[in-house]
């Protein structure tokens, strides 16, 4: 894997490529076969994990994604935007016109770097903002920071997460239970109280929350708690924010294939089959989320609020 994205950098395999290209040209493409269907080879990375040395590595739509304008003048915060799920939101913002800034773990400063090199091909500089989320300091000056670099803050994607698989509650420890409830949970509940201080009327919070939010599996016992917490405090929050003009979703993915999976969040042996036994059989790609999150946060949709929205390749889950 190179040590910095290229142009000639491949970015998925040679069929995901192909397929790719199909999707660039418009053509109706199956989406059983759309992206990766195969199994995935066994891989561990130490946490965070590194989505440049995965194999295959994730799309986030960096040759794909094409904006229509949809977000143009919206700024924009995306925690956990260096990689995954937030990659492919920030993406997709940027090409939709916002200002986009992303917060990661100090340690992703390689994936973020990459994407900031993506985005600057576009003519588009990415504000750069690392930090550790269980502080919670650095959330409230996290919000602060986005606000004062972007010139205004009227979208926040909270979309950081910290899942370890454990296959009993026994071999759940205090310190995985406190970053845990800290990173998914606290962080939300710290930045959306600072952001909702001053965001203005027409502003949307986007929460990341899972299949798990709905049903749980057994060897993530404190993630799937965390998720289920998402789910009602993006329903909760979403009925105080409506008097300040606020609108309050979420997007609960299923089985994506991010750096979540291989650094801890799944157990040994699960990798080879992950997303295998959905419906349409196979892992989802963080691009095939990114439209949500554009939908969630463009104005013509301003009577959806409250609601939590499932990308889980058919499970019928949420």
């Amino acid at each position: 894997m190179p040590d910095t994205m290229t142009d000639d950098a491949p970015l998925t395999t040679s069929k995901d490529q192909s397929r790719a290209v199909d999707e660039a040209t418009d053509a109706l493409i199956d989406p059983q076969n759309k992206y990766h269907s195969e199994g995935f080879a066994e891989q561990k990375q130490e946490w965070p994990g590194l989505q440049r040395d995965m194999e295959p590595v994730p799309d986030c739509g960096e040759r794909t994604y094409r904006g229509t304008g949809r977000l143009k003048g919206r700024h924009a915060l995306v925690t956990g935007g260096d990689s995954g799920i937030g990659r492919a939101a920030a993406i997709a913002f940027a090409r939709e016109g916002a200002k986009v800034a992303i917060n990661y773990h100090p340690k992703e400063q390689p994936d973020a770097e990459d994407l900031k090199a993506v985005l600057a091909e576009d003519g588009t500089d990415l504000v750069l903002l690392p930090g550790d989320l269980t502080d919670e300091q650095f959330c409230l000056s996290l919000v602060d920071d986005a606000r004062e670099q972007l010139g205004g803050l009227d979208l926040l994607v909270i979309n950081a997460g910290y899942q370890q698989a454990r296959k009993s509650i026994a071999e759940i420890t205090h310190e995985q239970f406190d970053r845990t409830m800290k990173t998914n949970i606290y962080a939300m509940f710290w930045m959306s109280k600072r952001a909702a201080e001053f965001m203005p009327p027409g502003s949307a919070i986007i929460n990341t929350a899972s299949v798990n939010s709905f049903n749980p599996v057994e060897d993530l016992l404190d993630y799937a708690t965390t998720k289920g917490a998402i789910e009602i405090f993006t329903k909760g929050l979403a009925k105080q924010l409506a008097a300040k003009g606020i609108r309050v979703n979420a997007v609960a993915p299923g089985p994506v294939w991010t750096p979540l999976q291989i650094s801890g969040g799944q157990l040994e042996g699960k990798i080879e089959k992950f997303g295998q036994d959905t419906p349409l059989g196979r892992a989802g790609q963080p691009v095939e989320l990114a439209g949500l999150y554009v939908t969630l946060a463009e104005q013509t949709n301003s009577f959806t609020t409250g609601s939590v929205f499932g990308a889980n390749g058919g499970t019928g889950v949420s």
